[in-house]
């Protein structure tokens, strides 16, 4: 092979390729799909030419080429706002609609309970102690007493920053509880949102039977929209992935867990999204009790609406 010959016949692809990696970013991304093949051609030109000896000029000028071109294909991508955006707006409320049966189930069971143990120990007011630690009553009395010393904040919590961590690591554990629960063939998801629910029902009904409804209410009714249904979320996700797990449909149980996880992880991850605003609205608006009780009224009313209208609309057809 001569040299003359050898860059009569690959002139073209070089000019080509220098074109593409010196140019704009769209001009990089139409050829990202043939780039590693020509990436390949081009290192084999240089050993070619290496081997035969060829001049230093067309050496040099396919080692810059090849500098450039593996700078784009290996360095790191650039973030962008897409990915998040199009998993907020469209592959998130889709996961939750393809899974409404479940999930409609799950919300019967853990708000079922809730409002009846609720009305239950509000009728026989000893009933909160059956249920709930003596000590836990006093501290969600002394939390919603007005005049308590720690009045809408929790104990050893010194700031809102204090209090975002607080409420992070609280709701974050329990929903991850009730998720892990899913892996005894979904038993422990139920065992762990029944308790909560049971929990809550008794809590709310020992709170309005001491006379702090006022308080209780304003401070629960902004995050707790974002907070139940992340915990919701995660009870599901557990029982679905139990359910896989033993269920398999004439799959392997890795194949099905599989299947599974498709579903399950875009939910779980939205899950924590939610919980995340749950402990900044937590920690940065509920407890300031100084704000008018219609604000805050109107202010959690607003997120339960906006909340279900985005999981009915959000990332259909035609839509963001």
């Amino acid at each position: 092979m001569t040299e003359r010959n050898f860059v009569l016949r690959r002139e073209a692809f070089w000019q080509e390729f220098e074109k593409m990696i010196r140019g704009s970013r769209s001009e990089i991304k139409a050829g990202a799909a043939n780039f590693p093949r020509q990436f390949r051609e081009l290192t084999q030109d240089l050993n070619t030419a290496r081997a035969h000896g060829f001049a230093p000029e067309i050496i040099e000028r396919l080692n810059i080429l090849i500098n450039e071109g593996n700078q784009i294909l290996y360095s790191q991508r650039s973030w962008s706002l897409k990915g998040p955006l199009r998993f907020i707006l469209r592959t998130f409320p889709q996961k939750v609609r393809s899974q409404w049966r479940g999930i409609g189930a799950v919300m019967l069971i853990f708000y079922g309970l809730a409002f009846f143990f609720a009305f239950l120990t509000i009728r026989f007011p000893d009933l909160a102690a059956e249920f709930i630690p003596e000590t836990q009553l006093v501290q969600l009395e002394e939390m919603y007493d007005p005049s308590g010393g720690n009045f809408l904040v929790p104990r050893d919590v010194a700031s809102d920053a204090d209090m975002f961590g607080f409420y992070i690591y609280n709701n974050i554990s329990i929903a991850f509880r009730v998720f892990a629960g899913g892996i005894l063939a979904g038993i422990g998801s139920l065992l762990i949102l029944c308790f909560n629910g049971v929990f809550m029902g008794a809590a709310a009904g020992h709170i309005i039977n001491k006379g702090f409804g006022e308080t209780f209410f304003p401070f629960i009714i902004a995050h707790s929209s974002f907070e139940l249904t992340a915990i919701v979320f995660s009870a599901q996700g557990g029982f679905l992935l139990g359910y896989r797990l033993f269920i398999t449909r004439g799959l392997s149980r890795g194949a099905s867990l599989r299947a599974a996880g498709r579903d399950v992880l875009p939910i779980i991850a939205g899950s924590g999204l939610l919980l995340v605003l749950a402990a900044v609205i937590e920690a940065f608006w509920s407890s300031r009790h100084e704000f008018p009780l219609a604000l805050r009224y109107g202010a959690g009313a607003a997120g339960w609406v906006l909340l279900l209208l985005y999981f009915l609309l959000a990332g259909r057809p035609g839509k963001s």
